[in-house]
């Protein structure tokens, strides 16, 4: 640890956004495999409110920077092909 006051307030800081992005990235990471067994299943009712709330923490995550903004367009754009090719 070290001795200057502003070097521990940081430390303190970036472990507390450590736990909230970790957090975060669970979150999509078990959307992700929600919708996938969803599509698997073909439950298009159960596709259609995850694939909401997916899109929705994609674009979110990428604004605040938890994952690059090009990352986030290649996974919508995966799953909304394996949605597309449901019907």
């Amino acid at each position: 640890m070290s001795n200057i006051k502003s070097s521990k307030k940081y430390a303190i800081k970036s472990q507390k956004l450590k736990k909230i992005n970790s957090s975060r990235r669970t979150i999509l990471r078990r959307l992700m495999k929600k919708i996938s067994i969803a599509i698997n299943e073909k439950n298009k009712i159960l596709v259609k409110n995850i694939w909401l709330k997916l899109q929705s923490n994609l674009d979110k995550f990428a604004q605040k920077g938890l994952i690059h903004k090009n990352t986030a367009a290649r996974y919508k754009s995966k799953f909304y092909l394996k949605i597309k090719n449901l019907d």
